[in-house]
């Protein structure tokens, strides 16, 4: 982590890095959701312009911000993201939210004929409500984490939501990007 004169230094440079890192890793399923693949740069990114916005210079509420997106950070063998749900029209926003209650059981990673079901962030997942950010894992394991990285096998995002039904393929720069995010390294969580 650097600190916000030394971020204000660098942000131009990295933010433009970023801005090309996350291009594949963003992925629409249909016309309302958008999943922005995570991984160690894009957190890293997200927790310094947190803090540059909010001029945080305390450690603890540098340290606090830190422990919240580390869980952003896929694990070994997982694929983690951020799920957008987008809706423009600002007074359906709420109607349209409630009508995707569930959703959370109806997120599918298909890698060939095995489907891994998305794991939503139970913080930010109630059962009557839902927010328009959530936060989802895909736990592939080292087979699954195998043959995603193998291109011959085809690979897609799922949605099978009664109110919502809709998939993308997964395929050129967005899946090699994503394919570097299932090689077993020891990336460390970020710390201040």
């Amino acid at each position: 982590m650097l600190d916000l004169s030394g971020y204000e230094r660098v942000r131009e440079e990295f933010r433009a890095r970023l801005i090309e890192l996350k291009r594949p890793r963003r992925i629409a399923v249909g016309s309302r959701l958008t999943f922005i693949f995570e991984n160690y740069d894009t957190v890293l990114f997200q927790i310094q312009e947190m803090l540059r916005t909010e001029h945080t210079v305390k450690e603890e509420e540098i340290q606090a911000e830190i422990d919240v997106y580390n869980e952003l950070i896929p694990a070994a063998y997982d694929l983690s993201a951020t799920l957008m749900i987008e809706i423009p029209e600002a007074d359906l926003i709420r109607e349209e939210l409630d009508r995707l209650i569930g959703i959370d059981e109806r997120v599918l990673l298909e890698i060939g004929e095995a489907s891994v079901p998305a794991s939503f962030d139970p913080k930010q997942y109630e059962g009557d409500r839902i927010s328009a950010v959530q936060y989802v894992r895909f736990p592939l394991g080292p087979e699954l984490a195998e043959r995603f990285a193998d291109f011959e096998v085809p690979v897609s995002l799922r949605v099978v939501h009664p109110h919502y039904h809709a998939s993308a393929l997964i395929e050129g720069s967005s899946r090699a990007s994503l394919a570097q995010d299932l090689e077993p390294d020891d990336e460390p969580q970020l710390t201040s």
